[in-house]
């Protein structure tokens, strides 16, 4: 990203540009600090001393770094040339207006390669009569290149620096019946763009300036070129390209996954393909390097920079941190992307990184004056006494300013569920900066963060998506972290969204490998490890294995008994469920008789009115329902009804159910008309409640047009079964057992309805 005056790009000059204002502004050197702006006035310049030989057109000022070894011809070179070809709009810089173009991007992308690149081939093709190539961290090596410049060119006295470079710049304004001259200038690496306020190029109809920077400010968005990763196909050119020139062949296979494992940056893939030439090891091999948590990026880069390089990515990005973390608002720009860094890199919800557990973060990581809070710092007695101001949600996004203006993330308020992306080299680098105790509490601040944002109902199934991707990236970051002291909720909070989105093998899946994985950090009776068992027990039954999950469910009753005693809740909620499944195989009268003794216990223990005794009701009627009496069914859950809407309310999940079994029980008993209806109703409620995209609005949805069918519309039945074939299928994927559903009775009653079941 870009600060406000900083150009990291192309900037094409031409119209005229006014720097300074009339009556002598100049420019002003002490303490090798440059500080004011250039006056250029008039057509006449002064020059103190003698005057020294000009040198002839054309004629080069500074050096222009060296082609890197197996340089790709980019989508950017062609966009670059035609931007700096011909007169382009203005674009606003501080004080100054400058024409021109920006080429943007993080840190080890090529933007210096690609400028280059670009100046040596104009230099080399004859277009140009002057070119200039300025390293402009600063004013004061901007200003010093100028003046060089001026000496070389126009033969200014080099005694007065100062008189020189501004002369520089007038010279290079457009004048009236001069020579024309075609200029190039080059500002590469400009850090703050407020540093080079009065040194701006002026613009002109033959000169050009050409800036790289990370910065995006958006006093630079005009002609703004954002320069990106390599493609795949690039990636793999310039690593097979630059490892055959030592002689050295990886499978096409190994290195595509190389530049994948390195985000397809050109910086770290030059790194790379010098490591493996110097250290003599496989592509694979240093895929496992870079795997392993316990080895540094920086212990990945080779001794020897290659292509002239002074600096590893790593340290490069480091000190983009740096300058973020001094923009406003000061000291937070640090400490939010250490939580960024455990997230996912294709999009983080803004909502995560603007949480409670968030904020609270950012708090403890600045002092009262805005600095970022250390260690030792914090040690000190002054300011253990010292309560930090709390920083707000604005604050944090002003932070994700900070870093999207530093090009570290890229934000995109307007995509909120991924509005924050960061390149995973980054997000390794600065993981690679904390402690180990920074690390694990880093992980669980941002599980922390996950779970507050993660809604209670999914009514939005993007945002839910979007939250499990973050949950999968945490895992695999920092899994260890997530079982110390305790197995964290936003593992099981993960696996269930999975689930109830649908997906129900994947959801299977996930409890597996979290009973095995808990069981390994924190034993087999641990209660973290039972309540993976039971998400395990509840998965496997959804994806059709009822009679699984029953033995499963017997297995972990036998255990609770003996860890937890009878009468825990625990064992009473697997009692309800192996019930279920026990019924869900076939054994609906003995569900049903497990389920009234369950009744006893729950009214005993826990009272008529609690939750789980109104649910095992519920269990209760269906299962007599599945045993053949529909009509006592329905009239359970009539009453129960009045009973949930008084203590739970109109639109609490266990209530909708109760609605949906109701209907349901009154179909099944003779009223297919009434049942409709009751569904009809509860439709509407359901799609408020939860969203159109939840699994139970789908099933209200079904069974509406299940209950139309035997209402004798058949044609209407089927009508409402193609419609909702596709949302389900979106929604549940094609694999899940109640897409075979659908389609049956689809097919079912287009035949009532006299039409061809394929049709």
């Amino acid at each position: 990203m870009l600060d406000p005056t900083v150009f990291e790009g192309v900037l094409v000059a031409g119209g005229e540009a006014q720097y300074g204002a009339e009556g002598g502004d100049h420019v002003d050197f002490r303490d090798g600090v440059f500080n004011g702006p250039v006056t250029a006035k008039g057509d006449h310049h002064h020059y103190y001393g003698a005057r020294r030989a000009r040198a002839a057109w054309p004629h080069q000022v500074g050096v222009i770094p060296p082609r890197a070894g197996c340089f790709q011809t980019r989508a950017e070179v062609v966009r670059l040339r035609e931007a700096l070809t011909g007169g382009r709009a203005a674009v606003l810089v501080g004080q100054n207006t400058v024409r021109g173009q920006v080429l943007a991007g993080m840190g080890g992308v090529g933007k210096t390669q690609l400028a280059a690149d670009y100046a040596r081939t104009a230099w080399l093709a004859g277009e140009l009569d002057v070119l200039v190539w300025i390293t402009a961290s600063n004013a004061t090596a901007a200003a010093s290149v100028y003046a060089q410049a001026a000496v070389e060119i126009l033969g200014a006295d080099p005694a007065d620096r100062e008189a020189a470079a501004r002369a520089f710049l007038a010279w290079l304004e457009p004048k009236a019946n001069a020579t024309p001259c075609r200029w190039l200038v080059v500002l590469d690496d400009v850090t703050d763009p407020a540093d080079l306020n009065g040194l701006w190029p002026p613009a002109g109809p033959h000169g050009r300036t050409l800036v790289t920077t990370r910065r995006q400010d958006a006093a630079l968005a005009g002609r703004l070129i954002k320069v990106g990763l390599f493609t795949e196909a690039e990636s793999l050119a310039y690593l097979t390209a630059a490892l055959g020139a030592r002689n050295r062949h990886e499978p096409d296979e190994q290195l595509t996954a190389l530049a994948q494992d390195l985000g397809h940056l050109p910086l770290a893939l030059s790194q790379a393909a010098a490591y493996l030439i110097d250290a003599g090891i496989s592509a694979a091999a240093y895929r496992g390097l870079l795997a392993d948590r316990a080895t540094l990026l920086a212990d990945a880069a080779p001794e020897v920079l290659p292509d002239g390089q002074t600096q590893t990515a790593a340290a490069a990005w480091s000190l983009s941190v740096d300058r973020a973390d001094a923009l406003r608002p000061a000291g937070l720009a640090r400490p939010m992307l250490q939580l960024a860094a455990f997230l996912s890199p294709n999009g983080i919800p803004e909502t995560v990184l603007t949480s409670a557990p968030a904020l609270a973060h950012l708090t403890g990581h600045r002092t009262e004056d805005g600095s970022q809070a250390t260690p030792q710092h914090m040690s000190r007695p002054e300011e253990q006494d010292r309560t930090p101001t709390s920083v707000t949600a604005n604050e944090a996004v002003g932070a994700l300013r900070a870093l999207d203006r530093l090009s570290l993330i890229d934000h995109t308020p307007a995509n909120s569920h991924q509005a924050i992306r960061v390149h995973q080299l980054i997000q390794r680098s600065v993981r690679d900066t904390l402690t180990p105790d920074q690390y694990d509490q880093l992980a669980r601040t941002t599980a922390d963060a996950l779970l507050a944002a993660w809604p209670a109902i999914e009514r939005d199934t993007e945002l839910a998506q979007a939250l499990r991707a973050n949950a999968t990236t945490l895992t695999r970051t920092a899994e260890d972290a997530l079982y110390q002291p305790d197995a964290h909720r936003v593992l099981y909070v993960a696996g269930r969204s999975l689930g109830e989105a649908g997906q129900v093998t994947t959801a299977k899946a996930h409890f597996h490998r979290l009973t095995e994985t808990t069981g390994h950090h924190l034993g087999p009776d641990h209660p973290a490890t039972l309540t993976a068992r039971h998400d395990l027990a509840r998965w496997r039954g959804e994806t059709g294995d009822a009679a699984g999950a029953a033995a499963a469910c017997e297995e972990l009753l036998a255990d609770l008994v003996r860890l937890q005693g009878e009468d825990h809740p625990h064992t009473l909620n697997t009692r309800s469920n192996l019930a279920h499944w026990r019924g869900e195989a076939g054994e609906a009268a003995g569900a049903a008789e497990a389920f009234e003794q369950l009744l006893a216990d729950q009214l005993r223990v826990k009272g008529e009115d609690h939750p789980d005794t109104l649910a095992t009701r519920i269990n209760l009627a269906h299962w007599r329902g599945n045993a053949g009496d529909a009509a006592g069914a329905a009239a359970a859950f009539e009453e129960m009804l009045a009973d949930l809407v008084r203590l739970q309310g109109e639109d609490h999940p266990a209530t909708l159910t109760t609605r949906n079994n109701l209907a349901y029980w009154r179909g099944m008993a003779g009223d297919a008309a009434g049942a409709a209806a009751a569904f009809e109703q509860l439709l509407a409620d359901r799609v408020r409640v939860l969203g159109e995209d939840h699994p139970d609005t789908l099933g209200t949805c079904y069974n509406l047009a299940y209950s139309r069918g035997k209402a004798g519309d058949a044609a209407g039945a089927a009508a409402a079964l193609a419609d909702l074939l596709p949302h389900a299928v979106r929604v549940l994927g094609e694999d899940h057992r109640n897409i075979r559903v659908i389609r049956h009775s689809l097919a079912y009653w287009r035949g009532k309805a006299g039409k061809t079941p394929l049709a």
